[in-house]
C-alpha cells in the first residue's frame, strides 16, 4: 500500500480526533478507496430499507446481485470501531459480496456509540439478522469487517441460542477479545500482535482502547455479545470464514476466535494474510494481493452458502495464503 493511501486510512486516537473528526475521516477514507477501485463491481439493484423489527426500525441498504447463484441473504455489519459508518459508508463492501457470492445483501444501519454505547449495536444487528431470518429461514448469513466482524461472531451465537439456524457466517479482521478495553496487560500479552503490531500499520492499539472506551465505557468487555472469543460454548454455531491479517492487532484475537470455533466442531475455513493490513478489504483493486484477499472472501462464503455441511464437518486447517 503507497504511502499516501496509508496516511488517508491511518485510524486516528483519542489524543488526535473527537468521535465526529473519526467519523469524518471514516467516511471520507472509505470514498478514497472506493475512487481508486478500476471498476466497482456493478449490482443488479440497490434500495434503502428500514426494517420494522421487534426492537424497532433499523435503516439498511439492500443490493440485488446482477446474477444470482445462491438463495441466500447475507446480513452484512461495517466497521469503524463501533463508533462510524452506516449502510451507506461501507456499500463497496456489500456490493462486492452481492456480487461475487451472488446473494442478496443487506447492510445494516446500526446505533453508533458514544451516543449508543453497548449493547446498541448488537441489539440491532440481532434484531435485523432475526428479521431477514425470518423471512428466508435457513438461508441467511451474517457477514462483518472489524467491529462488524465482532457483532457477527455474536449475532451468530445468539441465533444458535434462540435456535435460529444461519447458513454460514463471514468475519473479515474481526474483533473477538474486548476484554480489558485494550488497556489491561495480562490480556494483551494473550494476543502478542497487540504488541507486535500496535503501531504503524494502519489500525492501531491505541485507536481500539479509544474505541472500546466509546462503546463500553462500563467496561463489560467478557460479555460474548462483545467479546465472542470469551462465549462458554461455541458448539453449534454457523459454519464459518474467517480471515486474518499479518499487519494488524486484532491478527492473534481473530486467529484465536477460529481456533475455538474449530475446537467446538464448527466448520471453519481460516485464512491469515500475512503482507495485509487491517484496511485489507478497501483496498481490493489498489493492491493485487487486497484484491485477491477480497476475493478470496467472498468465494469462501459462497462455498459455505453452496456446500452442505454435515452435523459434524471436519474443520479446515488454518492456511496463511500469500
Amino acid at each position: 500500500m503507497d504511502e499516501w493511501l496509508r496516511q488517508r486510512v491511518q485510524a486516528p486516537t483519542a489524543a488526535d480526533t473527537s468521535v465526529e473528526g473519526f467519523r469524518i475521516h471514516l467516511r471520507a477514507g472509505n470514498e478514497l478507496a472506493l475512487g481508486r477501485l478500476p471498476d466497482p463491481p456493478v449490482a443488479a439493484a440497490e434500495r434503502d430499507v428500514v426494517l420494522e423489527t421487534s426492537g424497532g426500525p433499523v435503516p439498511a441498504r439492500v443490493i440485488e446481485p446482477a446474477t444470482r447463484l445462491t438463495d441466500a441473504t447475507i446480513v452484512f455489519f461495517h466497521g469503524g470501531g463501533w463508533v462510524a459508518g452506516d449502510e451507506h459508508t461501507h456499500v463497496q463492501y456489500s456490493r462486492r459480496l452481492a456480487v461475487e457470492t451472488g446473494s442478496t445483501v443487506v447492510g445494516v444501519g446500526y446505533r453508533l456509540a458514544p451516543e449508543h454505547p453497548f449493547p446498541a449495536a448488537f441489539d440491532d444487528c440481532l434484531a435485523a439478522t432475526l428479521h431477514v431470518a425470518g423471512a428466508t429461514p435457513g438461508r441467511t448469513a451474517v457477514a462483518g469487517d472489524s467491529a462488524g466482524g465482532q457483532l457477527a461472531a455474536s449475532v451468530a451465537i445468539a441465533c444458535r441460542d434462540r435456535g435460529i439456524p444461519l447458513a454460514a457466517q463471514l468475519l473479515i479482521s474481526p474483533v473477538t477479545d474486548v476484554t480489558g478495553g485494550y488497556a489491561d496487560p495480562h490480556v494483551n500479552a494473550r494476543h502478542p500482535s497487540r504488541a507486535d503490531r500496535a503501531d504503524g500499520y494502519g489500525l492501531t492499539l491505541a485507536a481500539m482502547r479509544w474505541f472500546a472506551e466509546q462503546y463500553v465505557p462500563s467496561g463489560p468487555g467478557e460479555d460474548w455479545r462483545v467479546s465472542p472469543l470469551r462465549a462458554s460454548d461455541l458448539t453449534g454455531v454457523a459454519p464459518a470464514a474467517v480471515h486474518t491479517a499479518g499487519f494488524d492487532p486484532l491478527r492473534d484475537e481473530g486467529n484465536a476466535y477460529a481456533t475455538a470455533l474449530q475446537a467446538a466442531g464448527v466448520p471453519v475455513i481460516h485464512r491469515e494474510w500475512p503482507t495485509l493490513n487491517h484496511s485489507y478489504f478497501a483496498l481490493g483493486g489498489v493492491t493485487t494481493t487486497a484484491e485477491h484477499a477480497a476475493q478470496q472472501a467472498a468465494t469462501d462464503l459462497r462455498t459455505l452458502l453452496t456446500t452442505p455441511q454435515p452435523p459434524t464437518a471436519t474443520p479446515a486447517s488454518h492456511t496463511t495464503t500469500t
